[in-house]
């Protein structure tokens, strides 16, 4: 499907400004721009992060309150349990605040719901096991912010909520005797995007600010966990979330706790970890857990001292994510043979497809793959516990969300965000819902949007591309939503001949422009362009730059993202 191409926006006048202060390759000022990075001191920041540059967490409404009561909970020996969601931010936000906690009390249990038996969120299962087990304060981290009917039920069992959640709340909050959501009506909290790990990290950081802990020996170690989670939520990795990732990646590459290391060892060669690596490789096997079976197995693993028991865990986690890939494999083609046997799929705007045999707990995995081959926004549902349960995904600039939202009267509940979420329905209001939602996509999503996007940012000469700028660049990662890795383009490029294709799939390149020196380069899943290349056709490129290492030798080398012959 031809993509159409897209530069990123920019004010000249701040990058023009940013050069005079910087006197860097304007280039780099054009990207900082981008990113809404203005003047010297902005610029300083963003390439020098330092853990000072954190806000004061109690600048976060209700976190004194949290913190007492939890300063209370362990003075008076009350149990506490920590409730989280199933997947990675809900697994690591676990770990985090259970680690902290364990280093100066011991009456703790933690909590994760069955993706099954009880759903998203805080159950009521959940609440009556507090109960059960005498915890009279629950601290639920990624979750809880919609939880009326569960929190007032754990409230007439005298047991206090601290809410640490950063999803978007409703009009009305449950009545928790804390929440921690810098989305809230009244909080003053400067920064409004932290994963549910990170709020729980701003938790520990109060804690141990007003009981005089060491920062370094109590709170730093659990940065290597909120880095997974800001990388595997995709929360914007700006403002404070930056500050995290960059320390974070800094202590799972130097200093990783048990679990995290033997788990990466296992999962990746790589001498040293990126948010990439931590999105693709460590996050589907920590998600596998809550998937296929129980996501308590992931916060074992992620709590773990011990090397052998960290290993038992981490080998049976990477089992049961090669067994979600191959139930995954088998519902894909299913799903591609659904639609391509649907003589109306042409028109529809968006794909709606069911079978009640398939595995809920990858339907978000599938809904995502069917947007990324067919370019329309997708919701992909299977029968659970006599209801229709699903996952949406969207394309970009289309809010799926929204129009989930304007069929809730079809609903039993639902949540998300505007490119992905959640839904369930009766069956019998199955049929309605299909109609509405194709209708209700049909009447607001553009052309445009239903067009694969391949955004750029700058465009460069081969002649540009050496150590030195390389070197600049690597100093904006960490990469991430908001501040992606840039995308280039080079225009008038031409094969060098010596350009050949990699197992009939991928493209190895070798290309130069004008008299430039040669650049090598890999295009993957491009082999269609092999014949025109071969000719000495002139075409742009958009792509990325990498440090390939091969045989011990590195060099930089282009990744092409689209290839576009000039007419």
């Amino acid at each position: 499907m031809q993509k159409y191409w897209k530069s990123t926006e920019y004010d000249v006048s701040e990058a023009t400004g940013l050069y005079q202060e910087l006197k860097v390759n304007p280039v780099f000022c054009q990207l900082l721009a981008q990113r809404g990075i203005c003047n010297y001191n902005e610029a300083r920041k963003f390439f020098r992060p330092r853990l000072s540059h954190l806000h004061d967490p109690f600048l976060m409404k209700d976190m004194e309150k949290a913190v007492l009561r939890i300063g209370r909970a362990i003075a008076k020996n009350e149990k506490i349990l920590i409730y989280g969601d199933y997947d990675v931010d809900g697994t690591t936000s676990v770990a985090l605040l259970y680690t902290f906690l364990s280093g100066v009390y011991k009456d703790i249990d933690f909590y994760i719901p069955d993706r099954y038996k009880e759903g998203y969120g805080i159950s009521i299962q959940g609440v009556e096991y507090a109960h059960q087990h005498e915890c009279s304060l629950i601290i639920a981290l990624d979750c809880g912010i919609k939880a009326h009917e569960s929190v007032q039920y754990g409230n007439s069992k005298n047991i206090d909520f601290i809410i640490c959640d950063h999803h978007l709340p409703d009009s009305e909050l449950p009545e928790a005797l804390c929440i921690l959501n810098p989305k809230q009506p009244e909080c003053n909290y400067p920064f409004r995007e932290l994963s549910g790990c990170a709020i729980g990290f701003k938790l520990a950081e109060a804690f141990s600010q007003l009981y005089n802990l060491s920062y370094k020996e109590a709170v730093e170690p659990l940065l290597d966990l909120v880095a997974v989670s800001l990388a595997c939520d995709f929360v914007p990795l700006t403002g404070e979330n930056r500050v995290l990732a960059y320390f974070g990646l800094k202590r799972l590459n130097h200093r990783p706790r048990v679990g995290l290391k033997v788990l990466l060892g296992q999962v990746s060669s790589e001498k040293r970890y990126t948010v990439r690596d931590l999105v693709f490789r460590l996050g589907p096997v920590i998600n596998a857990a809550g998937r296929i079976k129980h996501a308590s197995e992931a916060v074992k693993l992620l709590i773990a001292a011990d090397d052998n028991i960290a290993k038992a865990l981490a080998a049976s986690l990477i089992a049961k994510n090669q067994e979600r890939r191959d139930i995954e494999h088998d519902i894909v083609l299913q799903a591609k043979e659904m639609i391509e046997s649907d003589s109306a799929f042409a028109e529809k705007k968006a794909l709606v497809l069911f079978n009640d045999k398939w595995h809920k707990g990858v339907l978000g995995i599938v809904a995502s793959k069917m947007v990324d081959q067919y370019h329309k926004p997708t919701i992909v549902l299977t029968l659970s516990n006599g209801k229709i349960v699903g996952s949406a995904r969207s394309v970009s600039g289309f809010n799926i969300y929204e129009a989930i939202q304007k069929c809730e009267h079809l609903l039993l509940g639902y949540g998300g965000h505007k490119f992905a979420a959640g839904l369930s329905l009766h069956p019998e209001n199955f049929e309605e819902f299909i109609q509405g939602c194709q209708k209700v996509v049909a009447q607001t999503i553009t052309e445009r949007q239903l067009l694969p996007v391949q955004h750029f940012d700058a465009e460069i000469s081969m002649g540009q591309i050496n150590k030195k700028f390389w070197n600049l660049l690597k100093q904006f990662s960490p990469f991430g939503p908001q501040n992606m890795r840039p995308v280039f383009i080079s225009k008038h490029l031409r094969d060098t001949g010596n350009s050949k294709l990699i197992k009939n799939e991928h493209i190895k390149l070798v290309v130069h422009q004008d008299n430039c020196s040669s650049v090598d380069g890999i295009a993957f899943n491009m082999s269609q362009y092999m014949n025109k290349l071969a000719s000495q056709q002139p075409f742009d490129a958009c792509f990325v730059l990498e440090e390939n290492n091969f045989r011990g030798k590195s060099s930089i080398q282009i990744n092409v993202k689209d290839i576009r012959f000039e007419a």
